[in-house]
């Protein structure tokens, strides 16, 4: 793909759905952010098809549908990370690792 030929409103667009993403996973979590971030880059995918079909074939429509598609990828990568490992090895606030657990040390009884 050559950015040069993706418009600017794809790649502003783009932007929005990232800067979005982000936001929405300070407030609610990896795996809604990137639900919501998919569900915006399939919407302009579409829009861009659509805008193909209608006009023929058009070099810089095809570079906005790459660069669309190589975002959704993208977070389709960060949402199977969550999917994979929820957790990611981090305890939830009050719990304690077995690990770091004090273990009560074995006595032998007479």
């Amino acid at each position: 793909m050559d950015p040069g030929n993706v418009t600017d409103d794809i790649i502003d667009l783009i932007a929005s759905a990232e800067m979005h993403r982000q936001k929405i996973e300070k407030d609610s979590g990896l795996a809604a952010a990137c639900n919501e971030a998919l569900r915006r880059l399939h919407e302009l995918l579409d829009r861009e098809w659509d805008a193909l079909e209608a006009r023929g074939l058009d070099t810089r429509r095809s570079a906005n549908i790459e660069a669309v598609a190589i975002e959704i990828k993208r977070v389709k990568k960060l949402l199977g990370n969550t999917r994979r490992n929820p957790s990611a090895g981090v305890p939830r606030p009050g719990q304690v690792s077995l690990q770091s657990a004090a273990r009560p040390i074995p006595q032998n009884k007479p």
